[in-house]
């Protein structure tokens, strides 16, 4: 039996992710979203929040689980029992940074492996960056996430203070 794990922030989960999440549950046997709760960071959501909303996302996903971590990713991995990192790239931009991360993981722990999966093209434009900007000017959200996140996200920014 072979585990993955799927390391993130997800502030707040995309399409995008999702499409990942989908595709790796299809190659590996048991796959562990893992929700960064990064204490450096200040994200929007919860790591609870977070990970909600993901596993409602996946709920139909019998082999997938979402739990969240801190700390090295290749902690978390260990910590699953999983022979490999999923990462998602959507565009050429993100292979630098991903590179230099799976070739330290590797230095890390020589027996775990780091997978890239390229983003569906028709989500290779989304990031919970973008998606949070066209939400606080009133965008539609509907090609960006599922209902039950961007519901979320629009709760959430209108609990904020206006946005200078």
């Amino acid at each position: 039996m072979i585990t993955a794990v799927y390391p993130g922030s997800f502030d707040p989960a995309t399409y995008g992710h999702l499409d990942v999440i989908s595709r790796a549950s299809v190659s590996f046997d048991r796959v562990v979203v893992g929700v960064l709760n990064n204490s450096a960071k200040s994200p929007l959501f919860s790591v609870e929040e977070r990970v909600r909303m993901i596993q409602y996302a996946v709920r139909d996903l019998a082999n997938v689980e979402v739990r969240s971590f801190s700390g090295l990713t290749i902690g978390f991995a260990r910590e699953c029992q999983a022979k490999v990192i999923v990462r998602g790239l959507r565009a050429v931009t993100d292979f630098e940074y991903e590179l230099q991360m799976a070739q330290t993981n590797r230095v890390l722990a020589p027996d775990v492996d780091t997978i890239f999966l390229t983003t569906s093209l028709e989500y290779a434009y989304v990031s919970s960056t973008i998606m949070k900007e066209v939400a606080r000017y009133g965008g539609d959200l509907s090609r960006f996430a599922p209902p039950q996140i961007t519901d979320a996200l629009v709760k959430r920014l209108q609990e904020l203070p206006p946005h200078k």
